[in-house]
């Protein structure tokens, strides 16, 4: 192939490409547009609930949480952004147990990978739809996400079914009655009865 068709072949295969692009970028021109007039619009503004804002640590109207200190989230946090401390303490029955002191998180640090909501075993923490989060400093964006005079929620046991009282039956109903069992021919029985036949028919 010479080189002037090469050329040709370069040029036309550029303008292809080219209208491709274009034919994207004229579509969205035209394309009715929709402008948020943030902030006036908070009270109508609807954020997605799958956004990821913040992280939080739901609390109950008991003040508990579900976190158990078990620093999984921590450990699996790619670049750090959660500190946990704990502390032991001695229950009612002389047990030690470890339990949440701070539970830290910086936001400024935050990837927004999920990862720690993800391998949670409790469901402790979950992030929220909260995006006004500009400060001044880069110190309140280090939160603390217990909060003071919370403590671990008790697992409720559900109470077991009462088992359903039964009517005894008569020893007679219980017992299994013996099956029957029917002697069954042997091959050399049923032989002998067919030749005595024969005989007989003789």
């Amino acid at each position: 192939m010479s080189a002037f068709s090469e050329y040709f072949k370069g040029l036309f295969g550029g303008i292809g490409s080219l209208l491709t692009g274009m034919r994207v970028t004229l579509k969205e021109l035209f394309t009715k547009k929709i402008t948020q007039q943030y902030p006036e619009n908070r009270k109508t503004l609807v954020i997605s609930d799958r956004f990821r804002g913040v992280l939080v640590m739901p609390h109950d109207e008991n003040n508990e949480h579900a976190c158990t200190a078990c620093t999984i989230c921590q450990t699996n946090c790619p670049n750090g952004t959660i500190k946990i401390s704990t502390k032991t303490i001695e229950t009612e029955d002389g047990k030690k147990k470890k339990i949440l002191d701070e539970y830290h998180y910086d936001l400024g640090m935050c990837t927004f990978c999920n990862l720690c909501v993800i391998t949670c075993p409790f469901s402790a923490i979950e992030f929220s739809n909260e995006f006004e989060t500009s400060v001044f400093t880069r110190g309140k964006l280090d939160m603390r996400l217990n909060k003071e005079g919370s403590k671990l929620r008790e697992k409720k046991v559900a109470p077991k079914p009462v088992a359903e009282k039964t009517e005894a039956k008569p020893a007679e109903e219980t017992q299994a009655q013996p099956k029957a069992e029917v002697d069954k021919p042997t091959p050399a029985s049923t032989d002998a009865s067919a030749d005595a036949n024969v005989d007989n028919k003789e």
